[in-house]
């Protein structure tokens, strides 16, 4: 499996027990999604290596308790942390509208409709009290608050995401 084909999906967290259990954060917005997955990609050594589940229980925040099948020790699990997780892009449902995956706006041009073209999408900086999304022009960093209203269309055909800033906002920046 190819990493551009994929999504970022978290993180191996911590162990969790003794018996080669893990515990997983799904850096998503919604966890309960993946409930049912019964495999994934972890990244080692800059490849992706397809892993099955053998038991997987939500926890709180984000975080899930995994066991994978064929790690059977603390041991063996210690090799799997800090590693990232990956799913194909292809299960994820197709979305419209103002709705986006953060991975698939990667690249994509910001128009404000005051200021006009701001740059390129970086990535979506999804912290969870207020995430921003990061845009690049030229050598400058643009950062804008992803809340509500700001997002005003996306056009997946032409590649670009028209928003409605804060005034004053982008010529903080960019200024």
């Amino acid at each position: 499996m190819n990493k551009a084909d994929c999504f970022h999906l978290g993180y191996v967290a911590k162990l969790h027990g003794f018996k080669g259990e893990v515990s997983l954060f799904l850096d998503v917005t919604n966890p309960e999604d993946y409930e049912t997955l019964d495999a994934l990609f972890i990244e080692i050594n800059g490849q992706l290596s397809p892993f099955f589940i053998q038991e997987f229980k939500l926890k709180n925040k984000g975080f899930a308790a995994v066991k994978f099948e064929g790690v059977n020790s603390e041991n063996e699990a210690r090799i799997l942390l800090r590693k990232n997780l990956f799913l194909p892009a292809q299960i994820l449902p197709p979305l419209s509208g103002k709705n986006f995956y953060d991975h698939e706006v990667v690249g994509f041009t910001v128009i404000d409709e005051s200021f006009g073209e701001v740059g390129i999408i970086e990535t979506i900086i999804d912290l969870q009290v207020n995430p921003l999304i990061q845009i690049m022009n030229g050598s400058k960093e643009v950062l804008v608050p992803l809340i509500e209203g700001i997002v005003q269309n996306v056009d997946r055909k032409k590649k670009t995401m028209t928003i409605k800033a804060p005034p004053g906002l982008i010529e903080l920046y960019l200024s």
